[in-house]
């Protein structure tokens, strides 16, 4: 039993240090494409600067709450520092991700077109209700 916890342990110390991976690479990603140093990041979301080049060098964990400050900062969702950069989406997944998209894109259009016709209506009524031409 020993050795199964031993392995056990090393398998989730090293998942570990990948998520700290992905985490680092993604804030120092979205960091450098807003040009922020890690001094004004640290400033806007409210932890000290030795805090964040502690996160950026894998180094540390962040809270829940930091997770969501940073995405915040960044204007992403908090997942989204968590995804691997290199995530491959199936051929199945992008024809579901294609089809949703064609679906939103008509229902966009078909509410488009009821709202404009509402609309229209609603200002023939009035026009009619207070004779204006």
């Amino acid at each position: 039993m020993p050795k199964l916890k031993t392995t056990l342990k090393k398998q989730i110390e090293a998942d570990e240090q990948a998520i700290k991976d992905i985490l680092k690479e993604n804030i120092k990603k979205y960091r450098q494409r807003r040009n922020l140093s890690q001094f004004a990041l640290a400033s806007k979301i409210n932890i000290s600067t030795n805090f964040l080049a502690d996160i950026e060098a894998g180094n540390t964990w962040v809270s829940a709450q930091t997770l969501i400050k940073l995405a915040k900062a960044f204007d992403i969702e908090p997942y989204e520092l968590l995804k691997p950069e290199n995530t491959v989406i199936s051929p199945d997944e992008q024809t579901e991700i294609d089809q949703a998209k064609k679906m939103m894109d008509s229902f966009s259009k078909d509410l488009a077109e009821v709202l404009k016709n509402s609309v229209d209506k609603s200002v023939d009524h009035v026009k009619k209700q207070y004779s204006i031409t």
